[in-house]
């Protein structure tokens, strides 16, 4: 069984694979000052929770974007399973060709979504990274990584319109059932998903443009994919597993004979 852990800004995912089958998939709190030990007892407890021992682990490959968890992480699975973690890192073979101007400074987020896309789906294609920030990767028709663009995220632009404002409460994320808004929270919530699909269809457009024929797909990711995917003009594919689909091909490029 191989464990593939996507550390993110906000939430650390967690899934299991045995061979190609996703048995499970859970998230936790990143919080960034836990020790190896508390990281240890709660993926005890994940495994319990879905009848498994946190022990059958064989394989084990961590993408983070939070430099100062992967120790801690990697501690914590050797401690509950005896495995030592392939940390997705430069000079770790994923195939993926990145043509940017610092291919290392590429997050691992990144790096991953785009080597399962360009493994399961026709390119020209965007992968749409709706997470703590908003980003668009680019491949083109080779599966070239040509590079990406990076916006606020959708809880940031919320957190800061409750904080930043006497008036506008927190609000659930979801979609109004208009666009225009009849009181503040249908308000909010129609400029939030509305809007971030619209800015979203618009930079599609750009790239596409830019990059000078059709984009043959546009995929969607991350947690807060869902209300915008169904909401954007073009034919977007949800695929929320599609960091840990990427996290276990490239370990299966890395593992030893």
């Amino acid at each position: 069984m191989l464990l593939a852990m996507d550390v993110g800004n906000t939430n650390i995912t967690l899934g299991a694979f045995d061979g190609d089958k996703l048995c499970f998939v859970s998230r936790l709190a990143t919080e960034r000052y836990r020790t190896c030990d508390q990281y240890a007892v709660e993926l005890k407890q994940i495994f319990s929770l879905y009848g498994m021992d946190a022990a059958e682990p064989t394989d084990c490959i961590i993408g983070s974007v939070v430099p100062e968890l992967t120790s801690a992480l990697c501690g914590a699975v050797e401690k509950v399973s005896g495995v030592k973690p392939l940390v997705l890192s430069p000079g770790v073979r994923t195939g993926l060709n990145i043509k940017t101007d610092n291919p290392a400074e590429v997050g691992a987020d990144l790096v991953a979504g785009a080597v399962a896309a360009v493994a399961q789906y026709e390119m020209p294609c965007l992968v749409l990274d709706l997470g703590t920030a908003t980003k668009i990767s680019v491949l083109d028709r080779t599966g070239a990584f040509c590079g990406c663009t990076i916006a606020a995220g959708v809880s940031i632009s919320l957190d800061a319109l409750a904080s930043r404002t006497s008036q506008l409460p927190r609000i659930s994320f979801k979609a109004p059932s208009h666009v225009i808004g009849k009181n503040t929270v249908d308000s909010m919530q129609s400029g939030t998903v509305f809007g971030v699909a619209s800015m979203l269809d618009g930079m599609c457009d750009k790239i596409e443009a830019e990059l000078g024929e059709p984009v043959q797909t546009v995929i969607a990711t991350g947690g807060l994919s869902g209300d915008i995917a169904e909401n954007c003009s073009r034919d977007v594919c949800r695929n929320p597993d599609l960091i840990l689909q990427g996290l276990r091909i490239i370990y299966l490029k890395n593992r030893k004979n």
